[in-house]
């Protein structure tokens, strides 16, 4: 097998270079684990605390330096974890997220020659016959794959009503690469999973499982493609949202082919301004279809980086809709989820916007994040002073914030979460990723652009649907106690009836009168539960629509005085 620069992922590797690539993974990883054993555990414990604060940031930047030097000498799924890392922004310091801000688009392109070997043999035949053109030049290169822009042969052109695609190829050797890359990470996770500071709040194994399926999935272009066509459907009437066709019959396993939508890149201030498009208007946008894909609809893209978003001019948009929408490409990445966890996450959105400290750590207890038998009162109190002082405010307001209020908040508020039983449970990783490019990008777009203008809205919006939830199921529980009390007459009439005949064997002279006597008792509990039904209801549903919520308040007048005077007669 060739050996030309397969650390790049532009060939296969031998078994030789396969194993080198795995011991280097490993030697960094075990190097770096040890380097912080030695200062984060081992200095505290002898008293040299001081030393560990002292040196921690010029570690952490030597740290992500190296890693960018390992990310981008290795390639695969090395710039995969370093884009991972780069993002998260709420755990890792900015010494490392800065560094490895690069890794974004700071990926070698393939030479076509081996991109055009394998796109013919996935294919079947020579490019020259699959289509009119191809661009030799690719028009984006990513740690995977590279796209390259065509043009469809005309008999194709005519098929799909598409001319202009973009044809998005494997890099060479990738799977080989992949399977080389997740078995060094499994053996880190293993390594993690018996140091008590990772173990206590994160299944590491775990972590490194969910990452694998999505990696795995990412280099299986027809997932992919499926996934465009389900993230297309759930936008289907949405004009704020555009996605490219898939062109299926020049599609396989290593081979995409799209409709080309390139617009302006989502985070082109100056592309965007000068097409008539003001960038802060973009951002509420971006982020409440992001929050539309996590908290609705379940389904979400979870790599939106600038790269994978486009600002598309509509010249034909009817008066007074938005004369933009937003296009999203490569959907290799994809994150789902569950009614439970999008249940969670929905009252911990409405929590959070509605600043309560209570109800956002019932909220993690709820996802998982934060353990049932946790005791919770002093983040509860910290989640308060954090809402009173810094709730609200948009980035360039807290860059004016006084650097040592943040640290001494930071020390406080940190040493809180420390001593309790957080962890990160599965399927989490792709959602804090979402979050953490959003407000990045969100960011960018807007440098005073404050989450909670977009997230607060999105908040109402989900309290407005959970009270309607709330008196629809009110409404059908009065129904139901309405049919009952409207049968229940006659069924007792019925059962008397009976009784007076003989064809009822009754042991008690004394029945006709207890069950008048029930008849009427149980009349008086429907009434009281219809009366509180509707009065609920009613008060519910008048926030949203006050005509409607007071009659429902009204009637329920009548069933509340069948329950006082009907029990004040005599039997």
């Amino acid at each position: 097998m060739t050996s030309v620069r397969p650390d790049r992922g532009d060939a296969v590797p031998d078994a030789r270079v396969a194993k080198a690539r795995y011991r280097r993974i490993l030697r960094f990883a075990g190097w770096n684990l040890a380097v912080t054993w030695w200062y984060e555990l081992l200095l505290p414990r002898i008293g040299l605390t001081r030393i560990t604060e002292r040196t921690r940031a010029r570690r952490m930047t030597r740290f992500a330096r190296r890693f960018h030097v390992l990310a981008v000498d290795l390639g695969g799924l090395m710039i995969k974890v370093g884009q991972f890392m780069s993002s998260r922004l709420d755990v890792l310091p900015p010494e490392i997220t800065k560094e490895l801000e690069g890794l974004q688009d700071e990926v070698p392109a393939v030479p076509f020659a081996l991109i055009k070997q394998l796109a013919e043999s996935e294919l079947g035949m020579p490019l020259s016959r699959a289509f009119a053109w191809v661009d030799e030049t690719p028009v984006a290169a990513a740690s995977l794959g590279q796209a390259h822009r065509a043009r469809l042969a005309p008999s194709d052109a005519a098929d799909t009503g598409l001319e202009a695609v973009v044809l998005k190829v494997q890099r060479p050797g990738i799977d080989e690469i992949v399977t080389v890359d997740l078995a060094a990470l499994r053996r880190v996770g293993g390594w993690l999973s018996h140091v008590r500071l990772v173990y206590s709040r994160v299944d590491a194994p775990a972590l490194v499982e969910e990452f694998a399926a999505t990696s795995l999935e990412e280099i299986d272009y027809l997932h992919e493609a499926a996934s465009s066509v389900r993230f297309a459907a759930a936008f289907a009437d949405d004009p704020r949202v555009g996605v490219p066709e898939v062109v299926w019959e020049r599609s396989t396993r290593k081979v995409l082919t799209l409709e080309d939508v390139t617009a302006i890149k989502i985070t082109d201030a100056a592309a965007l301004t000068a097409a008539g498009i003001d960038p802060a208007t973009v951002a509420p946008v971006f982020a409440a279809v992001m929050f539309d894909q996590l908290f609705t609809n379940g389904f979400f893209h979870a790599d939106p980086h600038p790269g994978n978003i486009f600002v598309t001019p509509l010249a034909d948009a009817p008066e007074g809709a938005p004369s933009w929408k937003l296009t999203f490409i490569d959907f290799g990445m994809m994150g789902e989820v569950g009614a439970t966890t999008r249940s969670g996450l929905r009252k911990m959105l409405i929590a959070a916007a509605s600043r309560d400290g209570k109800g956002l750590v019932a909220a993690a207890q709820e996802l998982g994040v934060l353990l049932q038998t946790a005791e919770t009162a002093e983040l509860e109190r910290a989640l308060t002073q954090l809402f009173a002082r810094f709730g609200g405010m948009g980035f360039a307001e807290l860059r004016e914030v006084d650097p040592r209020e943040f640290r001494e908040f930071g020390e406080q508020f940190g040493h809180v979460v420390r001593s309790l039983p957080f962890q990160l449970p599965e399927n989490f990783l792709l959602i804090i990723r979402a979050m953490s490019l959003t407000s990045g990008v969100c960011s960018a777009l807007d440098p005073g652009f404050n989450l909670w203008n977009s997230v607060e809205p999105y908040a109402q919006q989900l309290i407005r649907e959970e009270r309607g939830n709330l008196a629809q199921d009110l409404g059908k529980q009065a129904l139901e106690n309405l049919g009952i009390a409207w049968r229940l007459p006659k069924r007792l009439d019925e059962l008397v009836t009976r009784v007076d005949e003989g064809s009822l064997s009754v042991s008690s002279p004394t029945l006709e009168r207890r069950v008048a006597r029930v008849e009427r008792s149980v009349g008086r509990v429907v009434s009281a539960v219809l009366f509180g039904a509707l009065l609920v209801a009613g008060a519910i549903v008048r926030a949203d629509d006050a005509v409607f919520g007071t009659v429902l308040m009204i009637a329920s007048v009548l069933p509340l005085l069948h329950a006082v005077f009907s029990g004040r007669r005599s039997f």
